[in-house]
């Protein structure tokens, strides 16, 4: 009977329409990322819907794609292995229909480019880092050692491991890339169908970007740039180069760094502009967020992260710089310079609640709204929900930070 009960509840939320009790686009957006562990069980997803609403949260935002995986019913992508005991539950499907009983909006939270753990690979052999490791993206220091190597031979993804893991403190995983046309092409269809199936209330983008500034040199893409840039040279020049590229890879690159550059940015714009146009054929009303860097000049220069741009553009709605800081004269700056950027499109601060304690977080929302921010987002709902802090802490933030009595 219960995973009846599940079954039907899951269907529902593919059914109904945005409901009435969703937050008014002019409304102050109280948001909370909620990371995927949260969502293995139908009696953990009420416990979070209880405690968001009884902290005064107004918006979920549900992380659905982790790493390459699906946090929901019948996805492109395999299903984790957190989920194996209960076979017909649906995260997303019950996130979705007991938030919107509680009057909460559910936003699907992507991982655009991180599939995957470097420390730990998919235990799935129909994940996208086996079934396609030459969509993956490489860093300048491999490219030449493996540009001859299989990118099915378990030496490829070997080493593009283990040079990922010697960096674990800058570089949080495998990134899909997205100058492969069939990755982006994949990583579209991936969002696509989840705003087909499932009545969101918005899509927030999350890793949107490269994982640092020496990414991504895989064949694919340096073949791309190359197509690129020898269009535009004399056939001399061309030959020149071309002569070069056996024993030197990367030597377009090399000859062309600021037009490389702005290639990686344009390759991940229209990636982002690919994923919005998806969601919006389906969902015109659902609202496209994105967590970018909060200092945009370092996201551009270093992540190819254009996060102006998509605004400028009107890619996405909202921008969420990651104000992580421990600091509350360095939260504010950032949060400035963002609004400063973002201008009439709306901006939802988000607050590194995991490493602050009680009175920072509130003293971060409090600074958000006197700024006139759109919204605050806190990380995350499981930090602030853990062992450490008790069943209670989020509810006492929430209180104290809305001015709820």
């Amino acid at each position: 009977m219960r995973r009846l009960i599940v079954a039907v509840v899951a269907v529902l939320a593919t059914l109904v329409p945005l409901h009435d009790a969703r937050v008014r686009a002019d409304a102050e957006v109280r948001a909370l990322w909620v990371v995927r562990t949260s969502l293995s069980s139908p009696g953990a997803i009420d416990t979070m819907i209880k405690a968001a609403s009884a902290g005064g949260f107004n918006t979920l935002l549900v992380q659905v794609r982790g790493r390459g995986d699906a946090y929901y019913a019948g996805g492109l992508e395999p299903r984790p292995a957190a989920l194996a005991g209960e076979p017909t539950f649906d995260p997303l499907a019950t996130a979705i229909a007991r938030a919107h009983e509680a009057g909460l909006q559910v936003h699907a939270w992507i991982n655009v480019n991180l599939v995957s753990a470097a420390n730990e690979l998919p235990s799935a052999r129909d994940h996208i880092v086996y079934r396609h490791p030459e969509w993956l993206m490489i860093p300048r220091a491999l490219a030449e050692d493996l540009a001859g190597v299989d990118a099915r031979s378990p030496e490829y993804l070997g080493r593009l491991s283990r040079h990922v893991r010697s960096r674990a403190t800058e570089i949080e995983g495998l990134y899909l890339s997205p100058i492969t046309p069939e990755a982006t092409d994949h990583t579209v269809s991936v969002v696509r169908d989840i705003v087909n199936r499932y009545a969101v209330d918005g899509v927030h983008l999350d890793y949107a970007r490269y994982p640092a500034e020496d990414f991504d040199y895989s064949r694919e893409a340096l073949a791309a740039f190359r197509r690129s840039v020898a269009a535009d040279l004399r056939p001399a020049e061309r030959q020149m180069y071309d002569r070069r590229l056996v024993e030197e890879p990367i030597i377009y690159t090399q000859a062309f760094p600021e037009r490389w550059r702005m290639f990686r940015t344009e390759r991940l714009t229209a990636l982002v502009q690919k994923v919005g146009t998806a969601v919006r054929s389906v969902r015109p009303a659902a609202t496209i967020s994105a967590a970018v860097m909060p200092d945009a000049s370092d996201a551009s220069l270093r992540r190819f992260q254009d996060w102006g741009g998509w605004l400028r553009h009107n890619l996405i709605d909202v921008v969420c710089p990651m104000a992580y800081t421990a600091d509350a004269a360095t939260f504010v700056s950032q949060v400035t310079a963002a609004q400063a950027i973002s201008g009439p499109h709306p901006l939802w601060a988000g607050i590194g609640a995991y490493r602050l304690s009680q009175g920072q977080i509130v003293e971060n929302v409090h600074a958000a709204r006197r700024l006139g921010v759109g919204g605050v987002i806190l990380f995350s709902y499981d930090a602030l929900t853990g062992p450490m802090r008790g069943p209670e802490y989020l509810s006492e933030v929430g209180r104290a930070a809305f001015n709820m009595q």
